[in-house]
């Protein structure tokens, strides 16, 4: 093992985050083909739209059903060494989905389980990462750390993977797969270069007394509590708005399919510069600016794009909504790294977890009904309204609690 600093000084990132910072960019780039490739597959297999959508609800369903127990998981054992070991079953459950499409033994049934089993690869994955961040990085540079995460992340599984997975599938989907599990074994050999920290974190105690704990701590820390709230109305709202974006730019706009792609490229653009540019603003704006200004950009994004002529009105609109989620994403992981305890970090980001993902598939749902009700641009209107309210509701706690976490 090649020795490597934690972390260098508090000016620069140490070498082990960029090495970090590689392993979890070519996780998102294996994740981004991933995402692109089971849905292909899945049609191939099937054409009922029920079946489409029960493989990508098995893909989330680990982040409500097992997100709290890989908390307090990650919060006991080396989160590096998690890191790689799920790294390595991703590969293996990949590989096995391409052997599978190779000798034609895969059907809908199988592809939904190994969803499910890759998504729970991702439990860990995604809790150990955000946990392991500040063993890493001096406690000035968590914004622009966490700023260059979100920058791979929008690369890797907005710009990068999607298409490649698509343009392997085109040629073999076994091939698709095959080059996503290799993926996962590349990011796995990254990790082995990043020094393991300590081997545990956290006290041995029950599982279950253990997850309370971490429940217990959350919801007794007025910011984090506050933040987590808004987060599952983001969420909610996201897939609110999203759900029937190819039918506003389709049928309400009239554009082609091409147009589509361009208006989610819009929106992976807002993200991108978001990542780039946060550590800039992290210098000069404080905690309370950077996250109400984030939270009034969504309310106008969706607002703009709820009333949007045309598809490049759309994307702009859009682009402002990924710079602002980029933004709030990036404020709201470092409050996290930095106030909550070493050792309590991966039971209360599962938390969070569930949070995030917990109303995602209410929003979908609720998108399908406004859109038949009320029309195609209604979910745009509304999600903006629900953010609005939740912003004005929360704002004078969001404030003080900021406020008084400063001065502490």
């Amino acid at each position: 093992m090649i020795a490597v600093p934690l972390i260098a000084d508090d000016s620069r990132l140490s070498r082990a985050f960029w090495r970090f910072w590689l392993a979890t960019g070519i996780d998102f780039t294996g994740k981004g083909m991933y995402a692109a490739t089971v849905p292909l597959l899945a049609a191939a297999l099937t054409p009922d739209p029920r079946l489409l959508t029960v493989v990508s609800a098995a893909a989330y369903l680990p982040w409500l059903l097992l997100s709290l127990p890989a908390g307090t998981i990650v919060d006991r054992y080396c989160r590096i060494t998690l890191m790689r070991r799920a790294q390595f079953a991703a590969a293996a459950i990949v590989a096995v989905t391409a052997v599978l499409v190779a000798v034609g033994r895969m059907d809908i049934t199988t592809l939904t389980v190994l969803a499910f089993a890759l998504g729970a690869c991702d439990v860990v994955f995604g809790n150990a990462a955000q946990a392991a961040l500040p063993d890493l990085v001096a406690d000035r540079m968590l914004p622009r750390a966490n700023g260059n995460q979100q920058v791979v992340l929008t690369v890797g599984q907005q710009f990068a993977g999607p298409p490649a997975g698509s343009a392997l599938f085109a040629v073999s989907a076994a091939l698709a797969f095959g080059a996503e599990a290799l993926l996962f074994v590349a990011s796995a050999v990254v990790l082995l270069t990043v020094p393991k920290g300590k081997s545990a974190h956290a006290e041995p105690m029950p599982m279950r007394a253990a997850i309370a704990d971490g429940v217990r701590w959350l919801v007794r820390h007025r910011l984090l509590r506050t933040l987590a709230v808004l987060l599952s109305v983001n969420t909610f709202s996201w897939q609110l708005a999203n759900a029937t974006l190819v039918l506003v730019v389709t049928r309400e706009l009239g554009v082609g399919v091409s147009a589509f792609g361009l208006v989610l490229a819009a929106a992976a653009c807002g993200g991108l510069v978001g990542g780039l540019v946060n550590g800039w603003i992290a210098d000069r704006f404080g905690t309370s600016a950077r996250l109400v200004s984030a939270l009034v950009l969504t309310v106008l994004g969706y607002a703009g794009a709820g009333w949007a002529p045309n598809a490049v009105t759309l994307g702009i609109c859009l682009a402002v909504n990924g710079f602002a989620t980029t933004l709030f994403n990036v404020v709201s992981v470092t409050l996290r790294q930095r106030l909550v305890p070493a050792g309590m970090r991966g039971r209360v980001n599962s938390v969070y977890r569930m949070f995030a993902w917990g109303l995602m598939p209410f929003g979908v749902l609720a998108s399908g009904l406004v859109a038949h009700e009320l029309g195609l641009r209604a979910p745009y209107q509304l999600a903006a309204a629900v953010r609005l309210i939740a912003l004005v509701v929360a704002l004078p706690v969001l404030i003080r609690a900021v406020s008084s976490t400063e001065c502490s």
